[in-house]
């Protein structure tokens, strides 16, 4: 449990940044391509913030994965009205961790350029004491891995409530579809592309419990920053344009491949941030516990190169595709 941190005095200069903070958030959080753009540009100017290119990539599979909806095979599978929902839930879980971990790094940005920590002014945006903390530690002792998984930590408790556990949610996506969720969709499974045609990445079962979640970002972490295939990651992150289309990937290992889903802009419109409803802040830290598990090392029982997994999990969707064809 985090204890809030005392208040302090907010000088004229100070609220100028902060409105200008806010107003560059809700400007880039306009839609998957908008945010997973700006986290991996964040990344190229401020490489020590490790969390920013794990959320460019993070971003770029909820991007594949929302235009997998209205792609060659899931709408044989899936209703409209099943697909707008999951679009939906991916979108508002997208855009709050957005909204919750951007004005983050902008002011560790804006630290940096006076030299002096502003992380009192993270009040200002709703982020959890907790981060508040973890932020001032890592301006003190510059501790990378430590401050990648508190965020990893942060923004897995910032979703649970409005998005995982959210009763409407419940009800109308995840115990009415968990099949497509966790067997068919990649929803809880991350993938990690390089140019040379190889996927790496982790999935895990339990989607819906956050301390699975945050062994899943620690996990994926853990690969992509791993020395000998970083370099591949960061190569496929600058050369591939996001387009959410899994053709992005495709292309560089499955020669011949036809684009079987859409780019995203041209499928869904930008989502105003008044469709997601109104939200009561509430800081997660204040009444959780802070787990030291959540600091240790991940383990992966499971193989991390995943073209063969990938290659039987469309396949499989596609039997599905043409069996619901046949016998209806």
């Amino acid at each position: 449990m985090i204890l809030k941190p005392a208040s302090h005095p907010i000088l004229s200069n100070e609220q100028l940044l902060v409105q200008n903070i806010k107003n560059e958030t809700k400007a880039l959080n306009k839609d998957n391509i908008s945010r997973t753009d700006a986290y991996f540009q964040f990344y190229k100017q401020h490489p020590e913030i490790h969390w920013s290119f794990l959320a460019s990539m993070v971003s770029r599979n909820a991007g594949w994965n929302m235009c997998d909806l209205e792609g060659s095979w899931l709408p044989q599978l899936l209703s409209k009205e099943v697909r707008v929902r999951l679009f939906y839930t991916y979108e508002k879980a997208n855009w709050l961790i957005f909204r919750d971990a951007y004005p983050q790094l902008l002011l560790y940005h804006y630290s940096t350029k006076v030299d002096s920590a502003m992380f009192h002014l993270l009040n200002e945006f709703q982020v959890s004491a907790f981060m508040e903390r973890e932020w001032n530690h890592f301006w003190s002792y510059r501790d990378y891995k430590r401050l990648l998984i508190s965020l990893i930590v942060n923004e897995q408790h910032v979703i649970h409530k409005p998005v995982i556990t959210h009763p409407h949610v419940q009800s109308n996506v995840f115990r009415t579809f968990t099949f497509f969720f966790q067997d068919l969709l990649h929803f809880s499974s991350i993938l990690l592309p390089t140019c040379e045609g190889n996927l790496y990445g982790a999935s895990v079962n339990g989607f819906k419990n956050v301390h699975k979640r945050i062994d899943l970002g620690k996990r994926i972490a853990s690969i992509l920053f791993n020395e000998q295939l970083y370099p591949a990651f960061y190569k496929f992150a600058s050369k591939s344009v996001h387009t959410g289309s899994r053709y992005d990937y495709e292309s560089y290992f499955m020669k011949g491949k036809t684009r079987e889903t859409p780019i995203l802009r041209a499928v869904y419109p930008i989502i105003e941030p008044g469709t997601h409803g109104i939200m009561d802040h509430e800081d997660w830290s204040v009444r959780t516990k802070i787990r030291k598990s959540w600091y240790e090392n991940p383990i992966h029982y499971h193989p991390i190169l995943l073209n063969d997994w990938f290659f039987r999990k469309q396949s499989q969707i596609q039997r599905m595709a043409l069996f619901k064809q046949i016998i209806e």
